[in-house]
């Protein structure tokens, strides 16, 4: 999936902003997506899963407890693709001033 279909969806976003700080459980993570979202639990469920399967987190088993992880490979993506952006602008803006000053 997109990534950036992936990150489309608020809960998506608090979730992985969540996780940038470190693992949490899978009880933590719908404790706090239903805090700030009025979503049931097998809502946040369903959304962990498209972060999953979309590369964004990994998931590993401690006991009973699911612990989730961010994978920073998907935002690195979407980084890359940014600066490429950033530096087509940042040229064109550059050219624009330029011929702005010529002309004073």
């Amino acid at each position: 999936m997109d990534p950036f279909v992936v990150l489309s969806d608020p809960l998506r976003r608090r979730v992985v902003e969540d996780l940038a700080r470190g693992p949490r459980t899978a009880g933590e993570l719908t404790a706090r997506a239903r805090e700030v979202f009025a979503v049931s639990q097998p809502a946040v469920s369903n959304q962990l899963r498209v972060l999953r399967d979309a590369g964004f987190v990994r998931v590993t088993r401690q006991g009973s407890r699911r612990i989730y992880e961010l994978d920073r490979a998907p935002l690195a993506e979407i980084d890359r693709w940014m600066a490429r952006q950033r530096r087509f602008w940042n040229d064109r803006l550059d050219a624009l001033d330029d011929s702005l000053d010529s002309h004073d």
